[in-house]
C-alpha cells in the first residue's frame, strides 16, 4: 500500500513540474521570424504600398515588437474576409491591422491588450452630415451603405441597419471614392479610419467620431491558449506605450494637417 502512494505521489509531483507546452514566445526566437497576417487595405494601420513594403501603424508596433525578439517580421497578405481562417488554419503567427477585438474572435484566438479604443461612425458627404446621425436616420430603405465584405463593418451593417440597401466592395483602398461620387450614401468604418480618410477625400466627413454608434477596441490577434506568448506581447506594448514609441508612431499617421 505505501509503495502504490509512494508512486502516486511521484506521479502526482512529476505531473506538477512537467515542462510547459511550447510557446510561440521561444519558436519564433528559435527560428529567427515572426509570421504576421495583414490586409494591406486599411489606413491608418496597414497598407501595400506598390512596392510591395507594408506601412501604417500596426506594421510598425509589429516591426518594433519583432525587434524586441531579435526576429525578422515575415508578412502574409490576406484579407477580412479569409483573416480567422488563414489565422486558425496557421497562415500565420499573429495577425495585425486594426483588427477590432470581437467576442466571435475571442472564441477562436486571444487578443493582446487593447491597443487603441475606436467605434463605428459614419463616414458621408459633408452635405449631408445632419441626414446621417442616428441609427434611425441610416437604417432606411432609401439608404445607400457600401462596406468591405467579410470584417466587422459588414457585420454591424447587418446587425444594425438591415433595411438599408448594401453594397459590399472589394477594394477597400479606394471605396471611399464611391460615396465622393455619389454612388453611396455612407461607409460605417471607425472613426479612426474615417478621421484618416477625410484628409484624402475633403467633401468626405467623419460623423460625431467622439460619439460613435458602436464602442470598439483594437488589438493584437494572438494564438488562444498561448498565455507566454500573449503575457510578453502586453507587456511590450505597456512600455512601448509608457516610453512614448507607440504614441511618435501614431502620430505620424494621426497628427491633424496643417493648416
Amino acid at each position: 500500500m505505501k509503495s502504490l502512494i509512494s508512486a502516486g505521489l511521484l506521479l502526482a509531483s512529476g505531473a506538477a513540474f512537467a515542462a510547459p507546452s511550447a510557446s510561440l514566445l521561444d519558436e519564433a526566437q528559435q527560428r529567427g521570424t515572426l509570421s504576421v497576417c495583414t490586409t494591406g487595405d486599411y489606413k491608418p494601420y496597414t497598407f501595400l504600398r506598390e512596392d510591395g513594403g507594408y506601412e501604417g501603424i500596426d506594421i510598425a508596433l509589429a516591426e518594433s515588437l519583432a525587434r524586441s525578439l531579435n526576429v525578422e517580421v515575415q508578412w502574409v497578405p490576406t484579407t477580412w474576409k479569409t483573416l480567422m481562417p488563414d489565422f486558425l488554419a496557421g497562415k500565420c503567427d499573429m495577425a495585425v491591422g486594426g483588427v477590432s477585438i470581437s467576442l466571435e474572435r475571442q472564441k477562436k484566438a486571444f487578443f493582446s491588450d487593447p491597443i487603441t479604443v475606436d467605434g463605428k461612425i459614419p463616414f458621408v458627404r459633408c452635405d449631408d452630415m445632419d441626414k446621417y446621425q442616428t441609427i434611425a436616420q441610416l437604417n432606411q430603405p432609401s439608404v445607400r451603405l457600401i462596406e468591405p465584405p467579410g470584417g466587422t463593418n459588414e457585420a454591424f451593417v447587418h446587425r444594425e441597419l438591415p433595411k438599408a440597401q448594401l453594397e459590399l466592395y472589394h477594394d477597400n483602398t479606394v471605396i471611399f471614392r464611391h460615396v465622393a461620387e455619389n454612388k453611396a450614401d455612407v461607409m460605417i468604418t471607425d472613426a479612426s479610419e474615417a478621421l484618416y480618410q477625410q484628409r484624402n477625400y475633403p467633401t468626405l466627413c467623419a460623423v460625431n467620431p467622439d460619439k460613435p454608434l458602436q464602442y470598439s477596441e483594437k488589438a493584437f490577434l494572438l494564438p488562444r491558449d498561448d498565455s507566454a506568448f500573449k503575457a510578453y506581447v502586453d507587456q511590450w506594448l505597456h512600455l512601448t506605450k509608457a516610453t512614448g514609441e507607440y504614441q511618435r508612431i501614431a502620430d505620424t499617421w494621426l497628427a491633424k494637417p496643417a493648416q
